[in-house]
């Protein structure tokens, strides 16, 4: 016997297990010390993948389109510049019977229960149909076009319903000339966007319209210079929100930006605008998701990237969109949602994950700066430690930190920026999501809260499509 291997059979072993946990079991329960390591053989043992994703890892063209398209990402500056009817914004609102809905495109037919709820309070609202049942009728006749919010540089959290005099807010980047566009949060409890419907949300919907979007842009258009949007989430992210499911600081700190313009306009309803503001603390999200599609925007069509631009789900599907392969969908089934549940509901009640505020983890937030919140695990589930190492693991699957996002809960590192659909399918990580829970019927709304994934045939199907 060797003295180099003396030493090792003399000290209790110390097992070090790759791959399916499983085989650490019998040695863990023999009182061993067993380090796991979790890995899985890329494309998930499909051999025709795996052989085309090494082709396409080795390729210098899709690095430097790459870093081409995360550059591009990285410059925007997404400035709150108006407040404004959609029908203005986007023309073919106000000029046919056109609603935007969340996710990859979806016909009436296939829609989820608190999406078509949506659809039915955005026909009332304007004035297509008198009841619930008409506007029901309207849609399952035809008489309702739809088209994902993705398809006119918008976004829309939840259901992502929107109509022609909907306000919406734009973002835009004066560099590049670029605008993107979001609705304004409802705030909490029963929302059209969650599927709710009555006479509370109805009025809601109509004094947003006609009272809280004339005031804000009024007090927008007073202030000196527009509102810088990084300005906010980075200040933000070093006080607790992941802008996503929590923005908490970041609506106070929009909220403070606008208070005394909004002061100002008390004949334009200014006043009862900031009383609306201090109780909603989902304010910003609409914000966090217009300036995340807007920087996304600026990096799609560069030919030979790889990297995600677009991800987006409607409750029925997930669809990812890629800056190198135009305008397709690469669609899956939407997951489940693990997450809390509000008293008295639980996951039969839950309908699968919903909205285009996935956005913002395409932008390094949510799920990809748990790290930066961990008050947030009350709310979606699990611990701080565990946003940490999700923070962690998404940087595996990214092209690159964000230079402004940074987290305190890893030494104030970069937020994860660039999802690249080669590591994606590499490492058999799917990008992490924080979401609120919709019930699968329509008309009631919100449920709970969680963590759900990305489908990983949705990056699978892209790296099959992507040229060679």
């Amino acid at each position: 016997m060797t003295s180099s291997v003396r030493p090792l059979l003399a000290a209790p072993p110390h097992v070090v297990n790759v791959g399916v946990d499983e085989f650490a079991a019998a040695p863990r329960a023999a009182g061993a010390t067993v380090t796991q390591v979790d890995w899985r053989p890329p494309a998930a043992g499909d051999e025709r993948l795996a052989a085309k994703l090494a082709r396409l890892t080795a390729r210098p063209d899709i690095e430097t389109a790459n870093a081409t398209a995360l550059a591009r990402v990285l410059d925007v500056q997404p400035l709150w510049t108006d407040v404004r009817p959609a029908g203005e914004l986007i023309p073919e609102l106000a000029e046919e019977r056109l609603l935007l809905h969340a996710g990859p495109p979806i016909a009436w037919e296939r829609m989820c229960g608190p999406m078509r709820a949506a659809v039915v309070g955005a026909a009332l609202l304007e004035g297509w149909a008198a009841t619930e049942e008409e506007a029901t009728r309207l849609a399952d006749s035809g008489g309702i076009r739809f088209a994902p919010c993705h398809h006119h540089d918008a976004v829309g959290p939840m259901a992502g319903i929107v109509s022609a005099s909907m306000p919406l807010m734009v973002v835009e980047d004066r560099a590049t000339g670029l605008r993107a566009y979001s609705n304004l949060n409802e705030g909490q409890g029963r929302c059209l966007r969650y599927g709710a419907l009555g006479d509370d949300v109805m009025r809601r919907l109509r004094w947003m319209g006609e009272r809280l979007g004339p005031a804000l842009r009024a007090a927008l258009r007073s202030l000196p210079d527009p509102v810088n949007l990084r300005a906010v989430t980075a200040q933000a992210l070093q006080m607790g929100d992941e802008c996503h499911s929590r923005n908490t600081a970041a609506s106070a700190l929009l909220t403070r930006e606008l208070a005394a313009a909004l002061a100002r306009h008390a004949d334009l309803g200014g006043i009862e605008a900031l009383d609306f503001l201090r109780d909603n603390n989902y304010w910003f999200l609409n914000f966090s998701m217009a300036a995340s599609k807007l920087a996304l925007m600026a990096g799609h069509g560069v030919p030979g990237s790889t990297l995600v631009t677009a991800f987006a789900r409607n409750g029925v599907d997930v669809g990812i969109r890629v800056s190198g392969l135009g305008d397709a969908w690469f669609t899956a089934p939407a997951a489940p949602v693990d997450g809390l549940y509000f008293a008295g509901y639980g996951p039969d009640d839950a309908n699968p994950d919903i909205g285009d505020s996935a956005i913002t983890e395409t932008h390094g937030l949510g799920g990809f700066a748990l790290a930066a919140a961990p008050a947030i695990v009350g709310f979606v589930g699990g611990t701080p430690a565990r946003a940490r190492r999700i923070s962690e693991e998404m940087a595996t699957i990214t092209l690159g930190r964000h230079r402004d996002y940074r987290l305190s809960g890893l030494d104030f590192a970069g937020s994860p920026v660039g999802i690249d659909v080669r590591k994606v399918v590499d490492t058999g990580l799917e990008p992490v999501v924080t979401t609120g829970i919709a019930h699968r019927e329509p008309g009631i709304g919100q449920i709970g809260a969680g963590l759900t994934h990305a489908p990983m045939s949705c990056f699978t199907g892209a790296l099959d499509a992507f040229p060679e």
